[in-house]
């Protein structure tokens, strides 16, 4: 993870890949076009005196310059290796959404190669996880996994944490662990997202000591916080504290994942953002 990254100076919007697909997102997925689709074919032919009429990639081709290119069939190359340098060119220069419609429009008709779909398909999603695509790829389509409302929350809670270092401290570390493309720690980002919920919990109460369930105690006595907000809260916090929960030493592994950590950060910015704004 790069400085700008790890210290909060990237926006969150491009940390998570919502409208956008970096160059290194991009060159990863067209290297399993590559090492899947496209070495099949090369495995039995040599591209530079290779047709694609006539060969398991002809339909892959057909279907690509009318859905994508939109272009009549007898302009798609006679061999393979001008055919697929046409390919990538388009596909390291497109638009970001129309990556994904590549991936679609690829998966309506795949080739007859002996990889089948569902493993191009699952290395497709462990690429989009690994470089925090906003979205998934799900029964051949692309799915939205992370919302804007979801990034505008973080934005927001970053935003109005500026004054409690303490607080920024935990929320960008808890990014910094879920967004690591090398070595995410799932487990520690969601400590890290609770946290900062008892960090500004404790600046409000003016009460460095006070637990968490203290401090919602007195900041509902307060501030009128409704109690079925404050005990969903607290159920909140019980998961990261009970036996299988993140605080819990545990000398198994635990399950989990991008979506597990996602949703505690979040939770928790959504209730740092509504904790200033009710207790102005």
């Amino acid at each position: 993870m790069r400085f700008s990254e790890r210290y909060g100076y990237k926006p969150v919007r491009e940390i998570i890949q919502k409208d956008s697909i970096d160059q290194e997102l991009r060159n990863a997925l067209w290297s399993l076009y590559d090492r899947i689709i496209f070495a099949n074919f090369y495995n039995s032919v040599s591209p530079s005196s290779s047709r694609i009429l006539g060969s398991n990639l002809e339909g892959f081709f057909l279907n690509i310059y009318m859905n994508i290119f939109h272009k009549p069939t007898d302009e798609i190359p006679f061999f393979i290796s001008e055919g697929i340098s046409k390919l990538k060119k388009y596909f390291m220069s497109c638009q970001w959404y129309e990556v994904y419609d590549f991936i679609e429009v690829t998966l309506d008709n795949y080739p007859n190669i002996r990889y089948n779909l569902n493993s191009f398909s699952n290395s497709i999603n462990l690429c989009l996880e690994k470089y925090l695509s906003a979205y998934r790829l799900s029964n051949s389509n692309i799915l939205e996994i992370t919302s804007e409302e979801e990034i505008q929350s973080i934005e927001d809670a970053l935003e109005n944490t500026n004054q409690y270092s303490g607080v920024q401290l935990h929320l960008n570390q808890a990014l910094k662990l879920i967004s690591d493309r090398q070595n995410p720690d799932y487990r520690n980002s969601i400590k890290e997202s609770i946290s900062a919920v008892e960090s500004i919990c404790k600046v409000i109460t003016q009460d460095d000591k006070a637990t968490l369930g203290k401090a919602l105690k007195i900041i509902e006595d307060r501030h009128d916080i409704h109690p079925a907000l404050k005990n969903s809260l607290n159920q909140l916090y019980g998961y990261t504290s009970d036996g299988d929960g993140i605080r819990h030493a545990m000398l198994e592994e635990s399950n989990l994942s991008y979506i597990d950590a996602k949703f505690m950060l979040v939770s928790c910015t959504n209730f740092i953002n509504y904790l200033i704004e009710k207790t102005k």
